[in-house]
Protein backbone atom coordinates (compact mmCIF):
# COMPACT_ATOMS: atom_id res chain seq x y z
CA UNK A 1 0.00 0.00 0.00
CA UNK A 2 2.90 2.36 0.65
CA UNK A 3 4.03 1.79 -2.95
CA UNK A 4 0.56 2.66 -4.21
CA UNK A 5 0.46 5.92 -2.25
CA UNK A 6 4.10 6.78 -2.85
CA UNK A 7 4.38 7.47 0.88
CA UNK A 8 5.71 5.48 3.87
CA UNK A 9 2.30 5.87 5.51
CA UNK A 10 1.99 2.36 6.96
CA UNK A 11 4.51 0.46 9.04
CA UNK A 12 2.04 -2.37 9.71
CA UNK A 13 -1.39 -3.42 8.48
CA UNK A 14 -3.11 -0.94 10.81
CA UNK A 15 -2.46 2.78 10.74
CA UNK A 16 -4.74 3.19 13.78
CA UNK A 17 -2.36 1.38 16.14
CA UNK A 18 0.61 3.40 14.90
CA UNK A 19 2.40 5.83 17.21
CA UNK A 20 1.75 9.28 15.74
CA UNK A 21 5.26 10.59 16.42
CA UNK A 22 6.72 7.64 14.52
CA UNK A 23 4.29 8.25 11.66
CA UNK A 24 5.08 11.96 11.47
CA UNK A 25 8.81 11.29 11.50
CA UNK A 26 8.49 8.53 8.90
CA UNK A 27 6.51 10.80 6.58
CA UNK A 28 8.71 13.83 7.15
CA UNK A 29 5.69 16.09 7.66
CA UNK A 30 6.27 19.00 10.08
CA UNK A 31 4.51 18.87 13.43
CA UNK A 32 1.81 21.53 13.34
CA UNK A 33 0.32 21.31 16.82
CA UNK A 34 0.48 19.40 20.07
CA UNK A 35 -1.73 19.46 23.14
CA UNK A 36 -1.97 16.95 25.99
CA UNK A 37 -4.09 14.67 23.78
CA UNK A 38 -4.22 16.02 20.21
CA UNK A 39 -1.50 16.36 17.59
CA UNK A 40 -1.34 17.18 13.90
CA UNK A 41 1.27 17.21 11.15
CA UNK A 42 0.93 19.17 7.92
CA UNK A 43 3.01 19.49 4.78
CA UNK A 44 2.38 22.15 2.16
CA UNK A 45 3.83 20.08 -0.65
CA UNK A 46 6.22 21.43 -3.27
CA UNK A 47 5.69 20.99 -7.00
CA UNK A 48 7.84 17.87 -7.23
CA UNK A 49 5.86 15.85 -4.65
CA UNK A 50 3.61 13.08 -6.01
CA UNK A 51 1.07 11.03 -4.05
CA UNK A 52 -1.16 8.46 -5.75
CA UNK A 53 0.19 9.73 -9.05
CA UNK A 54 -1.04 13.30 -8.49
CA UNK A 55 0.40 16.54 -7.11
CA UNK A 56 -0.88 17.26 -3.57
CA UNK A 57 -1.11 20.77 -2.12
CA UNK A 58 -1.86 19.94 1.53
CA UNK A 59 -1.05 16.70 3.37
CA UNK A 60 -2.26 16.43 6.97
CA UNK A 61 -2.16 13.70 9.61
CA UNK A 62 -4.27 13.94 12.77
CA UNK A 63 -3.81 12.07 16.03
CA UNK A 64 -5.45 11.65 19.42
CA UNK A 65 -3.87 10.18 22.55
CA UNK A 66 -0.74 9.18 20.65
CA UNK A 67 -2.51 7.28 17.85
CA UNK A 68 -3.20 8.28 14.26
CA UNK A 69 -6.89 9.03 13.67
CA UNK A 70 -7.11 10.36 10.11
CA UNK A 71 -5.11 11.46 7.07
CA UNK A 72 -6.39 14.23 4.80
CA UNK A 73 -4.93 15.06 1.37
CA UNK A 74 -5.98 17.89 -0.95
CA UNK A 75 -4.97 17.82 -4.62
CA UNK A 76 -6.26 20.09 -7.40
CA UNK A 77 -8.45 22.82 -5.91
CA UNK A 78 -9.83 26.25 -6.71
CA UNK A 79 -7.93 27.88 -3.83
CA UNK A 80 -4.64 27.12 -5.58
CA UNK A 81 -5.89 28.43 -8.94
CA UNK A 82 -5.67 25.00 -10.53
CA UNK A 83 -6.59 24.52 -14.18
CA UNK A 84 -10.02 22.83 -14.46
CA UNK A 85 -8.42 20.04 -16.50
CA UNK A 86 -6.16 19.24 -13.54
CA UNK A 87 -9.21 18.16 -11.51
CA UNK A 88 -10.00 15.45 -14.05
CA UNK A 89 -6.34 14.44 -14.41
CA UNK A 90 -5.88 14.07 -10.65
CA UNK A 91 -9.09 12.08 -10.26
CA UNK A 92 -8.09 9.70 -13.03
CA UNK A 93 -4.54 9.31 -11.68
CA UNK A 94 -5.75 8.52 -8.15
CA UNK A 95 -8.27 5.96 -9.39
CA UNK A 96 -5.63 4.38 -11.63
CA UNK A 97 -3.30 4.04 -8.62
CA UNK A 98 -5.88 2.43 -6.32
CA UNK A 99 -7.91 0.14 -8.59
CA UNK A 100 -5.21 -2.45 -9.44
CA UNK A 101 -4.81 -3.35 -5.76
CA UNK A 102 -8.25 -2.57 -4.35
CA UNK A 103 -10.60 -3.03 -7.30
CA UNK A 104 -13.64 -0.93 -8.10
CA UNK A 105 -14.80 1.48 -5.39
CA UNK A 106 -18.27 1.69 -3.89
CA UNK A 107 -20.24 4.93 -4.05
CA UNK A 108 -21.23 6.43 -0.70
CA UNK A 109 -21.43 9.72 1.17
CA UNK A 110 -19.00 11.33 3.60
CA UNK A 111 -19.17 14.65 5.40
CA UNK A 112 -21.29 16.36 7.96
CA UNK A 113 -22.99 19.35 6.35
CA UNK A 114 -24.83 20.18 3.17
CA UNK A 115 -21.75 22.03 1.88
CA UNK A 116 -19.21 19.55 3.26
CA UNK A 117 -21.03 16.31 2.49
CA UNK A 118 -20.07 14.68 -0.77
CA UNK A 119 -20.63 11.56 -2.76
CA UNK A 120 -17.31 9.75 -2.51
CA UNK A 121 -15.64 6.70 -3.99
CA UNK A 122 -14.71 4.32 -1.18
CA UNK A 123 -12.15 1.53 -1.08
CA UNK A 124 -11.78 -0.68 2.01
CA UNK A 125 -8.48 -2.13 3.16
CA UNK A 126 -7.87 -3.87 6.51
CA UNK A 127 -9.95 -1.55 8.68
CA UNK A 128 -9.19 1.55 6.62
CA UNK A 129 -11.58 3.43 4.35
CA UNK A 130 -9.83 5.28 1.53
CA UNK A 131 -12.18 7.98 0.26
CA UNK A 132 -11.82 9.92 -2.98
CA UNK A 133 -13.77 13.19 -2.83
CA UNK A 134 -14.43 15.11 -6.05
CA UNK A 135 -16.79 18.04 -5.41
CA UNK A 136 -16.67 20.91 -7.87
CA UNK A 137 -13.92 22.85 -6.08
CA UNK A 138 -11.32 20.26 -5.05
CA UNK A 139 -10.03 16.72 -5.33
CA UNK A 140 -9.30 15.10 -1.98
CA UNK A 141 -8.37 11.77 -0.45
CA UNK A 142 -9.01 10.80 3.15
CA UNK A 143 -7.82 7.72 4.98
CA UNK A 144 -10.13 7.13 7.94
CA UNK A 145 -11.16 4.21 10.15
CA UNK A 146 -13.79 2.09 8.42
CA UNK A 147 -16.27 2.62 11.25
CA UNK A 148 -15.99 6.42 10.87
CA UNK A 149 -16.72 6.11 7.16
CA UNK A 150 -19.70 3.90 8.04
CA UNK A 151 -21.05 6.86 10.08
CA UNK A 152 -20.37 9.21 7.13
CA UNK A 153 -17.81 11.09 9.21
CA UNK A 154 -19.88 11.84 12.30
CA UNK A 155 -17.84 11.66 15.49
CA UNK A 156 -19.11 9.89 18.57
CA UNK A 157 -20.88 12.61 20.54
CA UNK A 158 -19.45 13.45 23.96
CA UNK A 159 -22.12 14.20 26.58
CA UNK A 160 -22.56 17.92 27.26
CA UNK A 161 -21.67 17.69 30.93
CA UNK A 162 -18.59 15.61 30.21
CA UNK A 163 -17.38 18.15 27.65
CA UNK A 164 -18.13 21.10 29.95
CA UNK A 165 -16.14 19.43 32.73
CA UNK A 166 -13.25 18.75 30.35
CA UNK A 167 -13.15 22.34 29.06
CA UNK A 168 -13.34 23.87 32.53
CA UNK A 169 -10.28 21.84 33.53
CA UNK A 170 -8.33 23.53 30.72
CA UNK A 171 -8.56 26.94 32.38
CA UNK A 172 -5.19 27.93 33.85
CA UNK A 173 -4.65 30.69 36.44
CA UNK A 174 -1.26 32.29 37.04
CA UNK A 175 0.01 34.19 40.06
CA UNK A 176 0.13 37.45 38.08
CA UNK A 177 -3.63 37.32 37.39
CA UNK A 178 -3.51 35.74 33.93
CA UNK A 179 -6.46 33.45 33.18
CA UNK A 180 -5.90 31.45 29.99
CA UNK A 181 -7.25 28.42 28.16
CA UNK A 182 -4.83 25.58 27.41
CA UNK A 183 -5.04 22.64 25.01
CA UNK A 184 -6.26 24.55 21.93
CA UNK A 185 -4.69 22.90 18.86
CA UNK A 186 -2.58 25.13 16.62
CA UNK A 187 -3.06 25.25 12.86
CA UNK A 188 -0.73 27.17 10.58
CA UNK A 189 -2.98 28.69 7.95
CA UNK A 190 -0.22 28.45 5.37
CA UNK A 191 0.76 30.56 2.39
CA UNK A 192 -2.72 31.53 1.20
CA UNK A 193 -4.00 33.38 4.27
CA UNK A 194 -6.74 30.94 5.31
CA UNK A 195 -7.20 32.66 8.69
CA UNK A 196 -10.92 31.96 9.17
CA UNK A 197 -10.88 28.28 8.11
CA UNK A 198 -7.70 27.59 10.11
CA UNK A 199 -9.06 29.23 13.25
CA UNK A 200 -12.41 27.47 12.93
CA UNK A 201 -10.56 24.15 12.55
CA UNK A 202 -8.75 24.87 15.81
CA UNK A 203 -11.99 25.60 17.65
CA UNK A 204 -13.80 22.57 16.24
CA UNK A 205 -10.98 20.21 17.16
CA UNK A 206 -10.81 21.82 20.62
CA UNK A 207 -14.41 20.69 21.26
CA UNK A 208 -13.87 17.26 19.72
CA UNK A 209 -15.06 17.73 16.12
CA UNK A 210 -12.63 16.69 13.38
CA UNK A 211 -12.09 19.32 10.67
CA UNK A 212 -9.55 20.21 7.97
CA UNK A 213 -9.01 23.90 7.25
CA UNK A 214 -8.43 23.29 3.55
CA UNK A 215 -11.85 21.67 3.17
CA UNK A 216 -13.47 24.37 5.32
CA UNK A 217 -11.79 27.03 3.18
CA UNK A 218 -13.11 25.59 -0.04
CA UNK A 219 -16.60 25.15 1.40
CA UNK A 220 -16.42 28.80 2.53
CA UNK A 221 -15.33 29.86 -0.97
CA UNK A 222 -12.08 31.25 0.39
CA UNK A 223 -9.97 32.99 -2.21
CA UNK A 224 -6.19 32.89 -2.58
CA UNK A 225 -4.83 35.32 0.03
CA UNK A 226 -7.83 34.93 2.35
CA UNK A 227 -11.18 36.47 1.61
CA UNK A 228 -13.62 33.95 3.12
CA UNK A 229 -17.32 34.70 2.92
CA UNK A 230 -17.84 34.97 6.70
CA UNK A 231 -21.57 34.21 6.77
CA UNK A 232 -21.17 31.15 4.55
CA UNK A 233 -18.25 29.94 6.67
CA UNK A 234 -20.28 30.30 9.87
CA UNK A 235 -23.25 28.55 8.25
CA UNK A 236 -21.05 25.58 7.36
CA UNK A 237 -19.40 25.47 10.79
CA UNK A 238 -22.77 25.70 12.54
CA UNK A 239 -24.13 22.87 10.39
CA UNK A 240 -21.03 20.77 11.09
CA UNK A 241 -21.40 21.39 14.82
CA UNK A 242 -25.10 20.44 14.78
CA UNK A 243 -24.33 17.14 13.07
CA UNK A 244 -21.98 16.43 15.97
CA UNK A 245 -24.40 17.44 18.71
CA UNK A 246 -23.07 20.97 19.22
CA UNK A 247 -24.22 24.48 18.31
CA UNK A 248 -22.44 27.78 17.78
CA UNK A 249 -23.89 31.24 18.28
CA UNK A 250 -22.95 34.73 17.19
CA UNK A 251 -22.68 37.02 20.20
CA UNK A 252 -23.52 40.67 20.71
CA UNK A 253 -20.71 41.55 23.08
CA UNK A 254 -19.13 44.68 24.49
CA UNK A 255 -15.46 43.83 24.92
CA UNK A 256 -14.69 44.12 28.62
CA UNK A 257 -12.70 41.86 30.92
CA UNK A 258 -15.88 41.10 32.85
CA UNK A 259 -17.72 39.95 29.73
CA UNK A 260 -14.79 37.87 28.51
CA UNK A 261 -14.49 36.18 31.91
CA UNK A 262 -18.01 34.73 31.53
CA UNK A 263 -16.69 32.55 28.70
CA UNK A 264 -12.99 32.10 29.44
CA UNK A 265 -13.63 30.96 33.04
CA UNK A 266 -15.65 28.03 31.63
CA UNK A 267 -12.97 27.07 29.11
CA UNK A 268 -14.69 28.60 26.06
CA UNK A 269 -12.42 30.62 23.76
CA UNK A 270 -14.09 33.23 21.56
CA UNK A 271 -13.81 33.47 17.81
CA UNK A 272 -13.21 37.15 17.09
CA UNK A 273 -13.46 39.24 13.93
CA UNK A 274 -11.03 42.15 13.76
CA UNK A 275 -9.52 44.70 11.41
CA UNK A 276 -5.81 43.95 11.28
CA UNK A 277 -3.33 46.82 11.66
CA UNK A 278 0.31 45.84 10.94
CA UNK A 279 1.89 48.47 13.18
CA UNK A 280 -0.37 47.67 16.11
CA UNK A 281 0.31 43.96 15.66
CA UNK A 282 4.06 44.54 15.58
CA UNK A 283 3.80 46.44 18.88
CA UNK A 284 1.69 43.66 20.41
CA UNK A 285 4.31 41.05 19.46
CA UNK A 286 7.18 43.09 20.90
CA UNK A 287 5.29 43.80 24.11
CA UNK A 288 4.21 40.15 24.49
CA UNK A 289 7.84 39.05 24.25
CA UNK A 290 8.83 41.57 26.91
CA UNK A 291 5.90 40.49 29.08
CA UNK A 292 7.39 37.00 29.48
CA UNK A 293 10.14 38.40 31.73
CA UNK A 294 8.09 40.90 33.75
CA UNK A 295 8.42 40.66 37.54
CA UNK A 296 7.28 44.18 38.51
CA UNK A 297 3.62 44.30 37.48
CA UNK A 298 3.05 47.82 38.83
CA UNK A 299 5.74 49.06 36.46
CA UNK A 300 4.13 47.02 33.68
CA UNK A 301 0.82 48.80 34.28
CA UNK A 302 2.61 52.12 33.81
CA UNK A 303 4.17 50.88 30.59
CA UNK A 304 0.76 49.87 29.23
CA UNK A 305 -0.66 53.40 29.55
CA UNK A 306 0.68 54.49 26.17
CA UNK A 307 -0.85 51.41 24.50
CA UNK A 308 -4.28 52.28 25.88
CA UNK A 309 -4.42 55.53 23.89
CA UNK A 310 -5.26 54.01 20.52
CA UNK A 311 -7.41 54.99 17.54
CA UNK A 312 -10.15 52.84 16.04
CA UNK A 313 -8.93 50.54 13.26
CA UNK A 314 -11.11 50.47 10.16
CA UNK A 315 -11.28 48.38 6.98
CA UNK A 316 -8.54 48.92 4.40
CA UNK A 317 -6.34 47.06 1.94
CA UNK A 318 -2.99 45.89 3.33
CA UNK A 319 -0.25 43.31 2.84
CA UNK A 320 -1.00 40.66 5.45
CA UNK A 321 2.10 39.12 7.09
CA UNK A 322 0.56 35.65 6.85
CA UNK A 323 -0.01 35.77 3.08
CA UNK A 324 3.25 36.92 1.48
CA UNK A 325 3.21 37.38 -2.25
CA UNK A 326 -0.57 37.59 -2.51
CA UNK A 327 -0.57 41.37 -2.93
CA UNK A 328 -2.79 43.68 -0.93
CA UNK A 329 -5.85 42.11 0.66
CA UNK A 330 -8.64 43.25 2.96
CA UNK A 331 -7.49 43.64 6.56
CA UNK A 332 -10.43 41.64 7.88
CA UNK A 333 -9.05 38.86 10.07
CA UNK A 334 -10.25 36.13 12.45
CA UNK A 335 -8.38 35.28 15.64
CA UNK A 336 -9.28 33.82 19.03
CA UNK A 337 -9.55 35.37 22.45
CA UNK A 338 -8.08 32.79 24.84
CA UNK A 339 -7.60 34.65 28.11
CA UNK A 340 -7.66 37.84 30.15
CA UNK A 341 -5.99 39.58 33.08
CA UNK A 342 -8.35 41.71 35.17
CA UNK A 343 -5.47 43.27 37.14
CA UNK A 344 -3.64 44.61 34.08
CA UNK A 345 -6.61 45.09 31.74
CA UNK A 346 -5.15 42.80 29.08
CA UNK A 347 -6.60 40.23 26.69
CA UNK A 348 -4.83 37.04 25.52
CA UNK A 349 -5.14 36.50 21.76
CA UNK A 350 -4.25 33.59 19.50
CA UNK A 351 -3.60 33.63 15.74
CA UNK A 352 -3.39 30.65 13.38
CA UNK A 353 0.15 31.43 12.25
CA UNK A 354 2.05 28.69 14.08
CA UNK A 355 3.30 28.02 17.60
CA UNK A 356 4.83 31.48 18.15
CA UNK A 357 1.38 33.00 17.97
CA UNK A 358 -0.48 30.69 20.37
CA UNK A 359 -0.62 33.33 23.09
CA UNK A 360 0.05 37.04 22.85
CA UNK A 361 -1.28 39.87 24.99
CA UNK A 362 -2.96 43.16 24.06
CA UNK A 363 -4.69 45.85 26.09
CA UNK A 364 -8.47 45.90 26.30
CA UNK A 365 -8.39 49.29 24.57
CA UNK A 366 -6.41 47.92 21.61
CA UNK A 367 -8.76 44.95 21.42
CA UNK A 368 -11.79 47.24 21.26
CA UNK A 369 -10.11 49.40 18.63
CA UNK A 370 -9.52 46.46 16.28
CA UNK A 371 -12.91 44.74 16.82
CA UNK A 372 -14.98 44.86 13.64
CA UNK A 373 -18.31 45.32 15.45
CA UNK A 374 -20.10 44.15 18.59
CA UNK A 375 -21.45 41.04 16.84
CA UNK A 376 -18.00 39.92 15.62
CA UNK A 377 -17.79 37.19 18.26
CA UNK A 378 -18.74 33.50 18.05
CA UNK A 379 -18.89 30.80 20.69
CA UNK A 380 -20.29 27.35 21.48
CA UNK A 381 -23.91 27.56 22.61
CA UNK A 382 -24.84 25.59 25.74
Amino acid sequence: MNRVFGLPLWQSDSLWTDNERDAGKRLGWPEESRTATLASYRLYAKDDVSVLGARPYSLALYADKGRVTQVSMVFANTGDRCNPKQFERDTQAIEAALKPLLGEPTQTFFGQTRKIRYKVRRWNWKGHAILLETPENYVGVRVVPAELADREGRAEVIAYQQLRDTLSQRVKRRDNGDVTIAEIPMVNQGPKGYCAPATWERYLRYIGIQADMYVLALAGQTKVGGGTYANLMFENVESLARRNGRRFEQLNLTLTVQNLAKYIDKGFPLMWGIFFDPEMDKAISARSKERLTVTDWKAWLEKLKSARNVSKVGPKMIQMPDSPGSGEVSNGHIRMIVGYNAKTGEVAISDSWGKRFEERWTTVEEARAMTQHETAFWNVRW
